[in-house]
């Protein structure tokens, strides 16, 4: 395995949010109370001045469609259901279309892979890499993809629903049991969509994305995605059946080898951690035949699996928040000492260099704010 010689510095760009003027911040508010950032917003001008921070690979977070509220039907988009959508926006890791993305960050809708290729080669014009969000754990509750190759089949049409799991499918099924939307889930605001009844169309139901196999989860599950079947019986002891290679994994390559093929230098492996070692294993390999130097990062919680990540999964580097990030939060908090770091090393020795480490992102609260330690100058010696 490749070990860098220099490591990468990451600026997480909220494409949404980077180039937005509004500051309404409404909350359920539409994108005309809210307004929203356009790839067009980041400019030369803006990554000529991110360049200067220091930082070599910027990470556009929300780019491939996921389900949101904005109706987008006269461009051929589905419009989503508001029961299986959390908020105006949606989530970006609740994926609609795998080969699109997200209309709302497009200046011309009808031209919006082309606005974000663009933006792909404005990023290398800088002397900067892109990394891009890879969602493999799981998708939106209405995923469908108009934009995926002919050659490919669209996620689940050839599956067969009446079983709960086959190595065949791609999705983990409840047979004989309808979807229910959670009673107590309501989005903040008035309820002005007329999908927005309580219901949502989909039998037999489809397991959750984390991991329930249920077709009535909480309104605290990730109850708007569905499960990915990688050939693993999770309720039959977690057997394995990896050959011959799953039907999802194929699925897979081809589109990390889509986003490839487009310019894209890195991916950022959503939940990582929730999908099988055997498959990374096969997979990253095959997407650096394509490009060498392609980087995967991979999210993951379980400091105990740090290693099979790296070595058998490949990845390039590994999230590091349960040692790192979790003990300097705790001293910045006054929980713990500085007597904790070393520990963290020790546990990390041989792979120190595969770690990401960070003080924020997308799921952590930042450190100026009053859930942490409401000083933004208590993140330089944490930084440090």
């Amino acid at each position: 395995m490749k070990v860098k010689s220099e490591k990468i510095v990451v600026y997480q760009l909220i494409t949404r949010l980077f180039g937005n003027k509004s500051t309404t911040n409404k909350p359920y508010g539409t994108i005309e109370e809210n307004g929203v950032g356009k790839f067009n917003d980041i400019t030369d001008k803006a990554l000529i001045e991110l360049k200067k921070l220091g930082i070599n690979h910027v990470w556009y977070t929300g780019v491939i469609e996921h389900a949101l509220l904005t109706d987008y039907t006269e461009f051929g988009i589905p419009l989503d259901d508001a029961d299986v959508v959390k908020g105006r926006a949606g989530s970006p890791y609740a994926i609609k279309d795998y080969y699109d993305v997200n209309p709302d960050l497009a200046e011309d809708v009808s031209s919006r892979i082309n606005e974000f290729k663009e933006l792909i080669e404005r990023t290398h014009q800088n002397d900067l890499k892109v990394l891009i969000d890879f969602v493999p754990n799981h998708v939106a509750r209405a995923y469908q993809s108009d934009q995926n190759p002919s050659s490919i089949a669209d996620l689940g049409s050839g599956d067969d629903p009446s079983k709960p799991f086959s190595p065949n499918n791609n999705f983990y099924y409840i047979p004989d049991q309808a979807f229910q939307v959670p009673s107590d889930y309501l989005p903040l605001g008035e309820y002005d969509f007329p999908t927005k009844d309580g219901v949502f169309e989909e039998f037999p139901a489809k397991a959750t994305g984390n991991d329930q196999f249920t077709e009535t989860p909480s309104k605290d599950d990730w109850f708007e995605t569905v499960k990915l079947n990688y050939g693993v019986d999770y309720q039959n002891g977690s057997s394995q059946h990896f050959d011959p290679i799953p039907n999802t994994w194929i699925k897979m390559l081809d589109i990390l080898s889509y986003w490839t093929k487009k310019g894209i230098d890195g991916f950022r492996c959503d939940m990582a951690q929730m999908v099988p070692v055997p498959f990374w294993n096969w997979v990253i390999p095959k997407i650096k035949e394509i490009n060498p130097d392609i980087l995967f990062i991979a999210e993951i919680y379980e400091a105990d699996k740090y290693r099979d990540y790296i070595f058998d999964g490949q990845f390039d580097y590994l999230y590091d928040k349960v040692e790192l990030y979790d003990t300097l939060r705790n001293i910045v908090e006054g929980k713990a000492n500085t007597d904790h770091i070393p520990d963290v090393w020790k546990r990390q020795e041989g792979i120190s260099q595969y770690m990401l480490r960070f003080l924020e992102n997308h799921d952590e609260q930042r450190v100026a704010s009053n859930f942490f330690a409401s000083d933004p100058f208590k993140a330089i010696p944490a930084m440090a």
